[in-house]
């Protein structure tokens, strides 16, 4: 959910990094839930889950919040995701029961949160306030970002040099339903790899067994009315950081 201007990341990451190491301690509040990321062979996703690694991964619920400046949550669909990792990068599949795809967006890096979309977002180094976000719509349009996240102030960063390098493998697909804009469906779900080499310098090499991470996911619905859904619930903000959980790689 990321509302501010997107500009390239690497001209001060650097920078930035330096300047903020000596405030740590305050960016590393003890979570209260963990979740443990079993490791994997690479495969290729379809936007279906339809490999057989999938089959080693626990679903886990990401439920309804409130939003900003809301009342009281949204209806809540049953949402489900899985999550594993390997040597290269990251897979997540998130499988979401829905009535319609509010879905107008046809383009990359556009503003996917003001639309039906899922999020994750990933800290992998808690000595700095710096995090990835990566958002995919139903239509299969993306927005990876990296998030500086400075005294509650955010600003998003386009990766350079977005090749097949350290480009996110993704695909959807639709259920119940054709996969096209405001159509009515049963559900939809978002299957996708992020790389660890999009997520460099924060990430310089795959994780090790027990390596941890701090991380939040969720989904924005906008049915009849907007529901907001995270793993780890906020105050309205999915940038409140400090609230995320504990990834644990097996």
């Amino acid at each position: 959910m990321m509302l501010k201007k997107i500009v390239p990341f690497f001209l001060w990451a650097g920078i930035l990094t330096g300047a903020i190491a000596p405030r740590a301690q305050a960016h590393a509040a003890i979570p209260d839930s963990s979740m443990v990321i079993k490791k994997t062979t690479d495969f290729k996703v379809d936007g279906q889950g339809s490999a057989a690694n999938w089959a080693t991964a626990k679903a886990f619920d990401i439920t309804v919040q409130k939003g900003p400046n809301q009342p009281a949550p949204g209806k809540q669909f049953p949402t489900k995701v899985k999550i594993l990792y390997s040597e290269k990068g990251m897979y997540f599949l998130f499988d979401c029961t829905d009535k319609k795809l509010t879905a107008t967006i046809m383009e990359d890096y556009g503003l996917l949160f003001k639309e039906d979309v899922v999020e994750v977002f990933l800290w992998p180094d808690t000595t700095v306030p710096i995090y990835l976000e990566y958002e995919l719509s139903p239509l299969d349009y993306e927005l990876p970002i990296i998030i500086a996240n400075i005294k509650g102030r955010t600003e998003g960063w386009k990766a350079w040099h977005y090749t097949d390098r350290n480009r996110v493998q993704h695909a959807t697909s639709a259920q119940g339903g054709q996969k096209k804009s405001m159509a009515s469906v049963e559900g939809w779900k978002a299957e996708f790899f992020i790389p660890y080499a999009l997520m460099s310098p924060m990430v310089t090499a795959a994780p090790k067994s027990g390596t941890k991470w701090r991380g939040n996911f969720y989904r924005i619905d906008y049915d009849e009315e907007t529901a907001y859904y995270s793993w780890q619930k906020t105050g309205g903000s999915f940038h409140e950081f400090n609230k995320f959980g504990t990834l644990i790689f097996e």
